[in-house]
């Protein structure tokens, strides 16, 4: 482990720790009123469950999936999904809050997960905190996990600047978030192995403005024969 994965680690780690209990709160109802979001969460769905009835691929991982509102979503689009994330505080409240479904701890720049295992995964605003000189890790860790022919939703903050926080879902914090060219992750996924098949990039709506900007939604797929 690098020097800067281990400190972006430790930071994304605490962070979330302290917020976990306030972040489920506010975030539990958010899809309600983003239908652009939820509409490429439909087609992720339809897409993974395609290929699961086609091939008999494996489940879906929700990586970063803090109180997993968006590994319960999935499950009731009728997608066989768990969720991972970095922080332990976060996985408690997943648990409680949605019992009937699996979570568990662990890095999106060392999954524990087989090669080929999963038939999706997606990566729901979960590599904002990221630093870009580990994006390419985390690409090539979605690609090994995948089964080829498996699908990928990345969600992410479109532009180019870094904002660190010092207060955030009230609470005092420490945390990078990162905005991104949509050109440079594609760029990347690309490197990794991933074959494009939609790109959104949606203007900001009022609960956004004017500190969020631009989001953007990339579903690719890994390629058969990979």
């Amino acid at each position: 482990m690098t020097e800067t994965e281990a400190t972006y680690l430790h930071a994304t780690r605490t962070a979330y720790d302290i917020v976990a209990v306030d972040y489920e709160r506010l975030l539990r109802d958010e899809l309600n009123a983003k239908p652009l979001n939820r509409a490429m969460l439909t087609a992720f769905s339809d897409f993974v469950q395609a290929q699961a009835q086609a091939q008999g691929t494996g489940p879906v991982a929700d990586l970063g999936c803090g109180p997993g509102h968006i590994t319960a979503h999935l499950h009731s689009l009728g997608v066989d999904a768990f969720g991972i994330d970095l922080s332990p505080e976060m996985i408690a409240v997943a648990r409680r809050t949605h019992p009937g479904l699996r979570f568990e701890e662990g890095s999106m720049t060392g999954l524990d997960l087989k090669d080929g295992s999963l038939g999706g995964v997606i990566a729901w605003y979960s590599t904002v905190h990221t630093p870009p000189e580990l994006l390419p890790t985390v690409f090539a860790e979605c690609h090994r996990v995948l089964a080829p022919g498996g699908h990928l939703l990345l969600a992410f903050k479109a532009g180019d600047r870094l904002r660190h926080l010092d207060q955030a879902y009230g609470h005092e914090l420490s945390l990078d978030v990162y905005w991104m060219s949509p050109d440079h992750v594609a760029g990347l996924m690309g490197e990794a192995g991933f074959g494009m098949t939609a790109r959104m990039v949606r203007e900001p709506d009022e609960s956004e403005k004017p500190r969020q900007g631009r989001q953007a939604f990339f579903l690719a797929r890994k390629p058969e024969g990979s």
